[in-house]
């Protein structure tokens, strides 16, 4: 097996005037969770449809499961599984019926298909609505049969698109624990995805693209240390208190602190370590100051989102349409 599972090299897409991506690079190893994360119109999709050879890159070269996605599109499909934005089944078959038929296509007899459809149901609490028309689903109940449908195969490569835009907390975390048992099991897993948390949670390394280019890469933990130390809030008992409170955590802080007026809050960047906590709570006291609340946070993955892009995440549109 290969050391790298997804490879890609200067991968580049335009729509008329629009540069969708403009020199992607991205590797992710064998049995690992890379999250792709990026703002409105950014490319994630692009740089999905090209890796999974439903679309042509301008220039550029990509590898799947050690093929090459132009030059050998069939070897790339029968060794990868695709969850995209929207569910793609059969409205008018049952979930059953959908799981089934797909479980043929991939060359598994009638009765194989029929035990791992079964089986399937069961991981994504759908058996109760197994034998009813996808029609009758909700949106959440087929975006979960879709994600059944894209582990037929037993992929070695799981390309997840934006997989749980739409779902409910519970289903969510159904879905976070399918992808821990892929890893485990040895499958590589690419997730696009709108929710920071989820990223945080399943990614061993995360790309941040925005306008067509990676402009971060690393584990979440690499990217939060690009935002700083951490961030210790002080909320004081009087709204009076804040300026001179600035100023105390001025002395202490690595940049400005920043002041909320209506959460009577200051907000101070500072090194991590329970010696900056213990000094500023003595400057503090020895001011005269009344805390109501002393908070250590680190940055999050929102903070560094934020830091790199300039502003917040939010769902892709399909800046593919012209595909």
């Amino acid at each position: 097996m290969n050391d790298v599972a997804i490879e890609a090299e200067g991968l580049r897409k335009k729509y008329g005037d629009h540069q969708a991506l403009a020199g992607i690079d991205l590797s992710v190893p064998t049995g690992a969770v890379l999250g792709v994360l990026g703002p409105n119109g950014a490319g994630k999709t692009t740089a999905v449809r090209i890796l999974t050879t439903l679309l042509e890159a301008d220039e550029g070269r990509a590898k799947v499961a050690g093929y090459d996605v132009a030059q050998h599109p069939q070897e790339v499909r029968k060794r990868i599984g695709l969850a995209g934005q929207y569910a793609a089944v059969d409205e008018l078959l049952t979930g059953r019926e959908n799981l089934t038929l797909i479980g043929r296509l991939h060359r598994h007899g009638r009765a194989a298909a029929k035990a791992r459809a079964l089986e399937l149901l069961e991981r994504f609490e759908l058996t109760d609505a197994a034998d009813r028309e996808v029609k009758t689903y909700s949106g959440g109940m087929r975006r979960r049969l879709d994600l059944a449908a894209c582990l037929l195969g037993e992929p070695q490569v799981l390309f997840l698109d934006e997989p749980t835009t739409g779902l409910d907390l519970t289903s969510r975390m159904t879905l976070w624990q399918t992808v821990r048992d892929q890893v485990n099991a040895g499958v590589t897993v690419l997730l696009t995805t709108q929710y920071l948390e989820e990223a945080d949670h399943l990614a061993d390394r995360i790309a941040v693209i925005d306008k067509g280019t990676v402009i971060a890469d690393g584990s979440p933990d690499d990217l939060k240390s690009k935002v700083g130390g951490e961030r210790l809030e002080v909320t004081v008992a009087d709204r009076a208190a804040l300026a001179e409170t600035a100023r105390v955590l001025g002395k202490i802080a690595s940049a400005e602190p920043s002041v909320s007026e209506d959460d009577r809050m200051v907000s101070a960047t500072v090194d991590s370590g329970i010696d900056t906590i213990a000094e500023a709570a003595a400057a503090l006291r020895e001011a005269g100051i009344k805390v109501s609340d002393f908070a250590m946070r680190r940055p999050s993955l929102d903070d560094v989102f934020l830091s790199l892009t300039g502003h917040a995440t939010e769902t892709e549109e399909e800046e593919e349409s012209a595909a």
